[in-house]
C-alpha cells in the first residue's frame, strides 16, 4: 500500500503495485443486496487482521449487518504509531479492520466463518500473497471471552473442513490496542475502485 498523500490515483496505485506487490482483485461472486441496518439494533465490535487492510475492509464491508468499518493497527503496545512505523514490522501491530456490526443480523461466528476465513488466506504465516511481514499476519483480536471461544471453535471447524489444504495459522489473542489508520487509508477501495487489491471471497462452504 502507498504512503503517498495527495498524489493522483494512478500514481498511488502504481506505487502500491511496485512497492508492496498487491495484485489486482480476483473475480468474486456478485454482491447480494444487504438488509437495511436497524438504527436501534444491538452493536458488537470485531477486530480482525488478514493482510493488506484495504482489501480486508472491502471484503468485510460486504457482510450483512455491518454498521461501520474502519482500518487501523491492532496488537502492538503503542497507541501512537503511523503507517510508516507499522510498515517496519517492528511495532507488533497488524494491519486490521475494526467492524461494528448488528448481531441480530449476523452472528460473530458467521462473520468469521463466511467472511473472514473465506476473505483471506489464513494458512500463510506473517504474509498475505506478496505482502510479507508480521504486520500482514492473520489474527483475530477477541473483545471478550465469548468471542475468544467462538473464534477458537470456528478456527477448528475451518481447519478440519480441509477446504484450505494447509493448516490454519490464524492467531487468536485478546483485543488490546487499537490505533485508527490515517484518513487516506480509510475507504481506500471505495475512493479508488480500480486500486490494487489482493483479497476476494473464496467459494467455500464450511
Amino acid at each position: 500500500m502507498s504512503r503517498v498523500v495527495g498524489s493522483s490515483v494512478l500514481a498511488l496505485s502504481v506505487f502500491a503495485a511496485l512497492s508492496f506487490g498487491c495484485e489486482p482483485a480476483k473475480s468474486a461472486p456478485p454482491a447480494v443486496a444487504k438488509p437495511a441496518i436497524d438504527p436501534k439494533g444491538p452493536r458488537e465490535v470485531a477486530i480482525l487482521a488478514g493482510g493488506c487492510f484495504w482489501g480486508m475492509e472491502k471484503v468485510m464491508r460486504e457482510a450483512p449487518g455491518v454498521v461501520s468499518i474502519e482500518v487501523g493497527y491492532a496488537g502492538g503496545k503503542s497507541t501512537s504509531v503511523s503507517y510508516e512505523d507499522v510498515s517496519s514490522g517492528d511495532t507488533g501491530h497488524a494491519e486490521s479492520v475494526r467492524i461494528v456490526f448488528d448481531p441480530n443480523q449476523i452472528s460473530y461466528t458467521d462473520l468469521l466463518t463466511h467472511w473472514y476465513f473465506r476473505g483471506h488466506d489464513p494458512t500463510t504465516l506473517n504474509r498475505q500473497n506478496n505482502d510479507v511481514g508480521t504486520q500482514y499476519r492473520s489474527e483475530i483480536f477477541a473483545t471478550s471471552d465469548t468471542q475468544r471461544r467462538a473464534a477458537e471453535e470456528v478456527k477448528a471447524r475451518v481447519d478440519k473442513s480441509g477446504k484450505w489444504k494447509r493448516p490454519i495459522v490464524t492467531a487468536i489473542e485478546p483485543a488490546t490496542t487499537w490505533v485508527r489508520a490515517e484518513d487516506y487509508h480509510q475507504d481506500y477501495l471505495v475512493k479508488h475502485p480500480d486500486g490494487y487489491n489482493d483479497h476476494w471471497l473464496r467459494d467455500f462452504d464450511f
